[in-house]
């Protein structure tokens, strides 16, 4: 197969190669003769004829192996062979009639040249072009009818005025002239349909073509004008147009580089419109045919049908471009842009609603982000239906939403009943959503004032059901460790309230002295999973014992985790036993980087380990745990934390001997 297809390839470039050199030798016999009279006559009978066909049989050849623009070539290769059929009936039957029959038979395949042409060339610009719009299309009806206008201008006049004879010889006689203005018009028109893969074989046939047509108008405008001398260079007009239209299937195609937008869009349509102009002020001096007038008007208003479909087409793109501006792409709700748009323009009272998934990111870590995206995208149509007329939803990034109701109804009516919309559950998973309203313009009198008051007040809730369903976590929990071993619950209570005193002190605001206190009950959490043998132990621990011990941290850390509403504490429960100096367990960080919450509860566990009674020791009173805590600071204890529990200590004890 492949030393068929070099062997096709090698008698196809053979044959365009003995083209090309027969077109050179019309050349020289054209202008200077050859000098021996056999070979003249034979260069002005039959080149004419071996040139085109040469052609054609090559490129019809290369054809075969060109794939999906096989069928254009064909037709393009067919019409040289039809026109170098023409001339070979020419030159044997009728170079020495007298009269010259009109029409004939070489005047027949000289014509079916056109369609043959016609159709090679659509059927190539039809590869080429993975989709022509319409701007394409009318961009080609401007090229081909200025290119036709200024063809019917110079040459269709004088040539149609020297027509004569029957019809059937008037017609053939402009059969010529309209098939080349056609064929100039096509192969000029059909350059913006094939633009995106034109490269240089599509210019190179485009070239020959134009040369085809020209050289044919030439010769009918000179034998019009009784000026056509046979044997000239104008003569090879045609050998050439052949050869340069067979070379075209040689050259390197495009692959989609070239692209037909910005100043090129706009230069071609201007261009020959421009051509058409001129027609029409030359026909103003020297008076041109009616076809030419005729092609020159019809061409502007191919371009004003081109300005109104680009006009009307930038027109849906700058809608298209506001609408996707302001349209949240995932769920097609509005955006932040679109509510902030909206809410300068609202005139009559309505209620602003801001909404915030929980459970959302649990769900996304969990299940993963296309699952999370197609889970936005089915809360976003709920929520769009479940509003009343008249209202909006809007998605304003992440997992928060939004709602704009006129106020037809009571606020916390239209809240809670989008906050419905916003719920879904399955198999280990529960979204719900907290959410904050504003009645405008009663409550805030512009945009940003109510925005910012809806999301406080949606904190706010989103603050109090975390610590509810935190609340509810952590008393299971503790409930556990109280099942576990009832000396716990003591212990617990006196830590977590010390450890809240201190972090009163130390300013912490009221959410992160909530976070503290469930820290401060949880630490020792992680003990359920120690043997009563080891917890409960008189005398000192072995390192395999200790070993055990170490880890109550990380099993505390995950059984604090497990609960999503404690996950935010479980760092702080897994580093409760790490030291100041970076001795302790389990992980050995030091200083700053342990948890605030966990410095303080360790203060507080080994104040509350002193003064109580053990399995292994004693108590010790607590003036001693305070000189203890004092020895320890800055080594095994926070120095400034160790400062603050002794302050609040000893204001407790003061309290109680007064």
């Amino acid at each position: 197969m492949v030393f068929n297809r070099s062997l096709a390839e090698g008698v196809a470039r053979v044959a365009l190669a003995t083209a090309a050199f027969g077109l050179l030798v019309f050349g020289a016999y054209s202008v200077t003769g050859l000098g021996w009279t056999p070979l003249d006559d034979f260069a002005a009978r039959w080149l004419s004829v071996i040139v085109p066909v040469l052609a054609g049989l090559a490129l019809g050849v290369r054809a075969l192996l060109l794939g999906r623009e096989r069928t254009g070539w064909m037709l393009v290769g067919l019409s040289l062979v039809a026109w170098g059929a023409g001339s070979a009936y020419y030159s044997a039957v009728l170079w020495t009639a007298d009269p010259m029959p009109f029409p004939s038979p070489a005047d027949a395949l000289w014509l079916v040249v056109y369609p043959l042409a016609y159709g090679g060339l659509a059927r190539l610009a039809r590869a080429r072009s993975e989709s022509s719009s319409q701007v394409s299309w009318l961009d080609g009806v401007i090229g081909g009818l200025a290119v036709a206008a200024v063809g019917a201008a110079v040459a269709f006049g004088q040539i149609v005025a020297s027509t004569g004879g029957s019809t059937f010889a008037i017609a053939t006689n402009l059969a010529y002239p309209l098939g080349d203005l056609v064929l100039i018009a096509l192969a000029v028109g059909l350059v913006p349909l094939a633009i995106r893969r034109f490269g240089r074989s599509w210019a190179v046939l485009v070239a020959g073509f134009v040369v085809f047509g020209v050289a044919d108008s030439l010769y009918l405008y000179r034998i019009a004008a009784d000026t056509y001398e046979a044997g000239s260079l104008l003569d090879g007009g045609w050998m050439l147009a052949t050869v340069i239209i067979a070379t075209a299937a040689w050259q390197p195609r495009a692959s989609a580089q070239v692209l037909w937008r910005g100043w090129g869009n706009f230069v071609f349509p201007v261009s020959f419109g421009g051509l058409s102009v001129g027609v029409l002020v030359y026909d103003h001096f020297h008076r041109v045919h009616l076809l030419a007038l005729m092609l020159a008007a019809a061409c502007l208003l191919a371009v004003l049908a081109r300005m109104t479909l680009v006009f009307r087409e930038n027109l849906t793109m700058l809608a298209s471009s506001r609408e996707e501006a302001t349209t949240d792409s995932l769920t097609g709700l509005g955006n932040r842009r679109r509510l902030l748009f909206d809410l300068e323009r609202i005139d009559a009272p309505c209620t602003l609603v801001l909404l915030d998934l929980d459970g959302f990111k649990a769900y996304n870590d969990a299940f993963g982000h296309l699952t999370g995206d197609a889970l936005l995208e089915r809360l976003g149509r709920s929520l769009a239906g479940s509003l009343a007329e008249g209202a909006a939803a809007y998605r304003m990034g992440g997992d928060e939403f939004c709602v704009l109701s006129p106020e037809t109804a009571d606020a916390a009516t239209v809240a809670a009943a989008a906050a419905h919309s916003l719920r879904e559950q399955g198999d280990g998973f529960e979204i719900t959503s907290s959410y904050g309203f504003v009645s405008l313009p009663r409550e805030a009198d512009d945009t940003s004032a109510a925005l910012r008051l809806a999301d406080a007040r949606m904190y706010a809730q989103k603050q109090h059901r975390r610590a509810s369903a935190g609340s509810q976590s952590k008393d299971v929990l503790v409930r556990a460790l109280e099942e576990r071993n009832p000396l716990f619950v003591d212990h617990i209570a006196d830590i977590a309230e010390l450890a809240v005193d201190i972090g009163r002190r130390l300013g912490l605001g009221d959410h992160e002295l909530g976070q503290l206190r469930h820290v401060a009950e949880l630490h020792d959490v992680g003990k359920v999973a120690i043997p009563d043998a080891i917890l409960l132990k008189h005398g000192p621990l072995d390192d395999e014992e200790w070993a055990f011990v170490h880890q109550h941290p990380v099993i505390g850390e995950r059984i604090v985790g497990a609960a999503p509403s404690l996950a935010v504490i479980a760092r702080s429960v897994r580093s409760t036993h790490e030291r100041w100096d970076g001795l302790g367990y389990p992980d050995g960080i030091c200083g700053e980087e342990i948890p605030l919450a966990a410095r303080i509860v360790a203060v507080c566990d080994a104040v509350s380990a002193m003064v109580s009674d053990r399995p292994y020791r004693d108590a010790i009173d607590l003036p001693e745990a305070l000189a203890e805590l004092a020895r320890c600071a800055g080594t095994q204890f926070d120095p400034e934390i160790v400062a603050t529990a002794r302050a609040a200590l000893t204001d407790v004890g003061a309290a109680a001997a007064a």
